[in-house]
C-alpha cells in the first residue's frame, strides 16, 4: 500500500478517514559537496516517511519544510538558511494548527543541524498538552556530511540526481577534531568542497540497504505510538 500524502488529499477525504497521526518530514536546502543536490536531507527525509507509514491506517504525511537551519555550511552559494529560532517557532506554530485534526504530531528529520530546532518544537508543544514526537535520521558510524553514506542512499532514490564524475574526498578527520572549528568557522573552513567524508566505493546496493535501516528505526517510533494509542 502507498502512503497517504495530505497534499494529494482533497478535504472531505480527510475529514471522513482516520487520522491518529500527521509525520512532516523536516529537510534542508544545502550543500552536499560538488556531486549532491542541494536538498538531499529533505528527500532522504521524505523517503523514509514515506516508506514508513505506507500502509498504516491514520497516518498522514505532510508536505516537507525544505528549508532548515544550515548556517554552518553558509559560506557555500546556494545554501539556504532560516536559523535555528526560526524553525522552531515554525514547526511550533504548525503543530499547533495540525492539532486542531490531528491527535499526534510526528517530526521525521533528515538535517543534523535541524536537531536544536526540532527539539525545542516538540518540548514546547508537548508543554502546551499535544501529542508531539521527533525522529532524527542517523547512520551509526556514516559520513558526517555527503560521504559514502548519503552518496549510497542518493544513488537509490535518484541516480539522475547524482554526479559521480563530480565526487571526491573531502575532510576525513574524526568529526571530533574538527567540530571546534566547524563549530566558530562553518564548513567550508574545515573542507573547501564541503564533504566530510569520502563517497569513493558508494552504491545504490548500499543506499538501500542504509534506507531500510533508517525506515526501521522510524518504524520502531511508530509501532510504539501505535501501541501507546490502543492503550
Amino acid at each position: 500500500m502507498e502512503a497517504f500524502e495530505l497534499a494529494e488529499a482533497q478535504w472531505p477525504e480527510v475529514e471522513r478517514g482516520p487520522r491518529q497521526l500527521l509525520m512532516v518530514p523536516v529537510g534542508s536546502l544545502e550543500q552536499h559537496g560538488p556531486h549532491l543536490p542541494l536538498d538531499t536531507d529533505t528527500r532522504i527525509a521524505v523517503a523514509v516517511a514515506r516508506r514508513a507509514c505506507a500502509g498504516r491506517p491514520g497516518v498522514a504525511l505532510a508536505p516537507a519544510l525544505p528549508v532548515g537551519a544550515s548556517g554552518e555550511h553558509a559560506a557555500f552559494p546556494g545554501t539556504l538558511s532560516i536559523g535555528s529560532e526560526t524553525l522552531a517557532a515554525c514547526l511550533i506554530e504548525l503543530g499547533r494548527h495540525a492539532s486542531l485534526h490531528w491527535p499526534a504530531l510526528l517530526l521525521v528529520n533528515g538535517h543534523g543541524g535541524n536537531v536544536t530546532a526540532v527539539e525545542a518544537a516538540v518540548g514546547r508543544l508537548r508543554y502546551e498538552g499535544r501529542a508531539c514526537l521527533a525522529w532524527h535520521a542517523a547512520l551509526p558510524g556514516g559520513d558526517a556530511h555527503a560521504g559514502r553514506s548519503e552518496t549510497s542512499i542518493m544513488l537509490t532514490l535518484a541516480p539522475g540526481a547524482v554526479r559521480l564524475d563530480a565526487a571526491e574526498r573531502g575532510e576525513v578527520r574524526p568529526l571530533e577534531q574538527i567540530l571546534p572549528l566547524l563549530r566558530e568557522r562553518g564548513v567550508r573552513a574545515v573542507s573547501a568542497n564541503g564533504v566530510l567524508g569520502d563517497p569513493a566505493g558508494a552504491s545504490a546496493a548500499e543506499g538501500e540497504r542504509l534506507l531500510a535501516y533508517l525506515v526501521d528505526g522510524l518504524n520502531a517510533v511508530l509501532d510504539r505510538f501505535g501501541e501507546r494509542s490502543r492503550g
